[in-house]
């Protein structure tokens, strides 16, 4: 079995000293994986799941043996990193040899090398949880220490998820906001080519639209942007 180079111990005293505000998300889980990969006893690789409702991915990986077994399971819905990430307890598996829950991922693994793993829940809201999970070449690699420090490991890899799960919400809000903003604007050209052909009002104009909406079964903002396109390519000729 590897004997870790570095001591758990000191490794938390290392992930303790990093600041999050300084580091990137990628850089933060590949300083977790590194020191985990150090300083659990037995481990050969680690990966980091993160699950959004049904949609599971590899958010880090240490090699492509991990994010293949971890994909696998995402592909089939089931597995023991996707059932640490719901229950948010760990799930062992001691010998791959002799896995009778997952038979057929353990076929899998057993196949890529891997003898025994260990996947530790990672809460991080009620819609998106996590895993954190640790792979051996031999079996029964895991023992109680093994496993506390690799919870240790496990809440750092929360706290960066966390904030990626932040981040990914800031995002799509924003995305959201200057998708409606734009829709706005082409409803607005629209409306106001509109009220200058039939000289009506912005809501008789924009009733207009909603009807031509419901009749050929598109969005308002398709109909107002396939108005205005035609209205420029006209002016153009």
């Amino acid at each position: 079995m590897t004997q870790p180079s570095v001591n758990p111990v000191d490794a938390f005293a290392e992930l303790g000293r990093i600041r999050l505000d300084e580091t990137s998300l990628d850089e933060m889980l590949d300083r977790i994986m590194d020191l985990a990969v150090r300083s659990i006893p037995g481990t050969s690789r680690v990966s980091v799941t993160m699950l959004r409702g049904q949609a599971g991915r590899a958010l880090a990986f240490t090699d492509e043996v991990a994010r293949q077994l971890d994909e696998w399971q995402y592909d089939r819905g089931y597995g023991p990193c996707l059932d640490a990430s719901t229950s948010g307890s760990p799930i062992s598996v001691p010998d791959m040899a002799d896995e009778e829950r997952w038979p057929d991922w353990a076929a899998q693994a057993k196949g890529a090398g891997v003898g025994s793993s260990l996947s530790i829940g990672l809460p991080i809201q009620a819609a998106v949880v996590g895993a954190l999970n640790v792979y051996s070449d031999a079996a029964h690699a895991f023992d109680r220490d093994a496993v506390t420090a690799a919870e240790g490991f496990a809440a750092y890899a929360a706290v960066a998820l966390a904030n990626a799960h932040l981040y990914e919400s800031a995002a799509t809000l924003s995305e959201q906001m200057q998708t409606a903003l734009r829709s706005r604007a082409v409803i607005e050209q629209a409306k106001g080519i509109i009220m200058a052909d039939r000289r009506c009002p912005p809501d008789e104009a924009f009733a207009l639209l909603s009807k031509l909406s419901q009749e050929t079964n598109r969005k308002v903002r398709d109909v107002a942007q396939a108005l205005v396109a035609n209205a420029v390519g006209s002016a153009a000729r």
